[in-house]
């Protein structure tokens, strides 16, 4: 499907809107129930230092699918993503007390593609560092 923004609308440049996803020990949970993913350093700090880690992380598909919202949300069609990969670069460090950790993503387009696609390139911050690398969304615009 196509998005509901039109190719003729965009730009290389064009901002979409920036988000920030609040991630707390009790989302970690709720995903790791919704994925099947238990591994105990999504939960268990004493695990997560165990292993080298400096606190519970956040699943690494769970950031990689809050960074996407940002295009998907822009898009307004979740299908108009047509392609999306990231390299994982650093952890989301969950710390266990209320407010927990931040995602911040950012997006612009990056250049217009043929078939009136785009790609958008994201960059997504916890605690100040970068956590994805080479985040790019292909999305189909109407």
């Amino acid at each position: 499907m196509a998005a509901k923004i039109a190719h003729a609308d965009v730009e290389v440049g064009t901002e979409l809107p920036a988000q920030s996803f609040p991630v707390t020990r009790a989302t970690l949970v709720q995903y790791a129930g919704a994925s099947g993913d238990f591994n105990p350093i999504h939960w268990n700090e004493k695990f997560a230092v165990g292993v080298g880690l400096p606190d519970v992380i956040a699943h690494g598909m769970f950031t990689m699918a809050e960074a996407v919202r940002v295009v998907t949300d822009w898009a307004v069609d979740p299908a108009a993503v047509v392609e999306y990969g990231v390299r994982f670069t650093k952890p989301v460090v969950v710390p266990n007390d209320d407010q927990g950790a931040l995602i911040e993503v950012t997006g612009k387009v990056a250049a217009l593609l043929d078939d009136n696609k785009v790609r958008v390139d994201l960059v997504a911050m916890s605690a100040g560092q970068k956590v994805l690398g080479m985040s790019r969304a292909v999305v189909q615009l109407g």
